[in-house]
């Protein structure tokens, strides 16, 4: 595989984008299509279109390799419990074996269970008996009018708005420890205290959003790093409906809206840039994702981006968590920048916490260290490369990038090194997509603005 601009740390990195592009390019006078479909609750449905080898002609492990990482994408970019296989039985077949308990994907289906309630399903058929598409787009946010409150849950602090008719009255963070605390009753009260503090600062509250990190499923917690503490049991009885209960506390009959903060942020950003199809990727202690559609609609995906397989080579980072390979936790985090850290010749500190090894690297980018330099620009090589990879999912017309990876003279880097891979490797993507990083004054203002809008006054 011949890349136009090298990952320069990383010369085994084979872009999940080109084994597309290479896959349709060999198969159009030889293949056959077939589609892969993820179903989540109420029966909403994500289809992808693609085309394989025909069955039987030798290709069955390249098939076979292909489709297993293109099933996991789709399954972590729109979620869901189902997946359906149409087109090759042959390969179909050996997804299903994949997607069972303590087989290769045993790690998804779990996850996948807990988060839909359902038992996770593959289902292989013919390309005429495929699932069409069925949306849960839906125009949440930017509604503006009334006096909403916005909540935002950090890992670290919580943020809380008064938001009259779109203009914030009163704002205020308070540092917290949601992370650490097993008692659930820690989170509710704090999450009580932040919006009757900002509810004291209106004549009335019309509507309540909020913004956290987690899977959320008709506005319940499914899962959140937030209550990492608390045990399974508590979680059950206390920590699913907790927003939908504080929100009652409130008032009665008060709309609310819980949204991934991804999708938030995606959001605020298209709110900001008055324009929509927006992909938000935050890089910190993992990757997150938001995605605003061409509607301007949050899409109710999962936008699970740390799972999401970037790089083809069987021998790339396992992530510890997942078990998989070549998933973009390892390439857009702090992690990321540590990986790359000894191919630049840098060494870290065994010792110090994986924040404090990403503050070293920063440092030395300070510093004006050009092995500093070669981690970010090759980290911009692997997100040019991704962003034409998210393209086969997502409807781009901007990206923006944030989270503390990106900060300082590092993030510029990594943007211009992705701006060159689209520019000679996809020049139809660099033609429509417009890379952003936002200033973080108007992120934070913007985001709480943006959670505030989210849900719609009857």
């Amino acid at each position: 595989m011949k890349l136009k601009v090298n990952a320069k740390l990383d010369p085994q990195f084979q872009p999940l984008s080109l084994v597309c592009r290479e896959m349709r390019e060999a198969t159009k006078d030889n293949g056959q299509d077939l589609i892969i479909a993820v179903e989540r609750n109420k029966g909403y449905t994500v289809t992808y279109k693609t085309r394989i080898f025909k069955d039987g002609t030798g290709h069955d492990e390249e098939n076979f390799a292909f489709v297993e990482r293109m099933a996991k994408a789709l399954l972590w970019v729109a979620g869901g419990y189902k997946i359906y296989i149409a087109g090759s039985d042959v390969v179909g077949e050996r997804i299903k074996a994949a997607y069972t308990d303590g087989g290769l994907r045993d790690f998804d289906v779990h996850f996948m269970e807990r988060v839909y309630e359902k038992p996770f399903e593959v289902i292989v058929c013919p390309l005429d008996k495929a699932p069409e598409d069925k949306s849960a787009a839906a125009p949440i946010g930017r509604h503006l009018e009334g006096c909403r409150i916005g909540f935002d849950a950090g890992g670290s602090d919580r943020k809380v708005s008064a938001v009259i008719d779109g203009e914030s009255v009163y704002s205020e963070e308070v540092v917290w420890f949601p992370k650490t605390n097993s008692d659930p009753e820690y989170h509710y009260q704090g999450i009580l205290d932040a919006m009757k503090t900002a509810a004291s600062h209106m004549p009335r509250v019309d509507a309540i959003g909020v913004s956290s990190a987690g899977v959320y499923v008709d506005n319940r917690i499914m899962v959140a790093s937030l209550f990492l503490k608390v045990s399974d049991e508590d979680f059950e009885k206390k920590v699913k409906n907790m927003y939908l209960d504080v929100a009652k506390e409130i008032g009665e009959n008060v709309p609310v809206e819980v949204a991934n903060d991804g999708d938030v942020t995606a959001l605020a950003g298209a709110m900001d840039l008055n324009d929509d199809s927006v992909l938000g990727v935050a890089m910190g202690t993992s990757e997150a994702g938001g995605y605003v559609d061409p509607q301007g609609n949050i899409t109710g995906w999962l936008n699970e981006l740390a799972f999401v397989p970037v790089d083809f080579c069987r021998d790339a980072m396992v992530d510890e968590w997942s078990g998989d390979f070549g998933c973009g936790v390892k390439y857009f985090s702090q992690d990321g920048v540590i990986k790359l850290a000894p191919y630049a010749g840098i060494e870290l500190d065994e010792s110090l916490s994986p924040a404090e090894k990403l503050k070293v690297v920063q440092g030395l980018m300070a510093e004006g260290d050009q092995r500093a330099k070669a981690i970010y620009d090759t980290i911009g090589a692997y997100f040019g490369y991704a962003i034409a990879f998210y393209s086969e999912f997502y409807d781009i017309k901007h990206v923006l990038i944030m989270g503390r990876v990106t900060s300082g003279e590092g993030g510029t880097i990594l943007l211009e090194r992705a701006q060159e891979v689209l520019d000679k490797e996809f020049p139809e993507l660099a033609q429509k997509v417009q890379l952003h990083i936002p200033d973080e004054s108007s992120r934070r203002v913007g985001q709480s603005v943006a959670a505030a809008s989210l849900p719609e006054i009857r």
